[in-house]
């Protein structure tokens, strides 16, 4: 097994139809505004930029992103991710079950390039891990909150 690499799956019910999410989710510029553990958004041009995140854990990481997919018809965003994380993330947006909202799935895959998480793999992989999950569930709060103003 790969202790630096990850894979994430969280599926999130939204109480607003999926092209009411895809206008909050694809402006990630935004997204310090309402989740968070997302510290910094600075674009680079239309389809590109930096992240900076951090959760409950004391580090940072720092991503460059580049935009994969950008489907509103579809309801699917995907970026590529590099630096303190190589890899992808991707947002499938559709519409829930009986009709009612948005049914949101966020998938990445993610090999660690941050040394120092590298060398506490093994024995930090279940805060890491700990880690990530918080942060979802603080951004499905803070989405679900954000659907509401906008």
């Amino acid at each position: 097994m790969d202790w630096c690499h990850y894979r994430f799956r969280s599926m999130w019910r939204l109480p607003r139809k999926p092209a009411d999410v895809y206008s909050v989710l694809e402006r990630a510029h935004e997204y310090p505004v309402w989740w968070p553990q997302v510290r910094e958004v600075t674009p680079l041009d239309e389809h590109s930029g930096t992240v900076r995140f951090r959760s409950l854990l004391p580090y940072d990481l720092v991503v460059a992103v580049r935009e994969l997919r950008r489907e509103p018809d579809a309801g699917i965003l995907a970026v590529a991710m590099t630096g303190d994380l190589d890899g992808w993330a991707r947002w499938t947006l559709a519409t829930a079950p009986g009709g009612a909202g948005t049914r949101a799935l966020y998938e990445q895959e993610v090999d660690v390039r941050k040394p120092l998480m590298r060398r506490l793999a093994l024995p930090c992989r279940p805060a890491f891990l700990l880690n990530h999950a918080l942060m979802m569930r603080d951004g499905r709060r803070g989405l679900a909150g954000r659907l509401e103003t906008v």
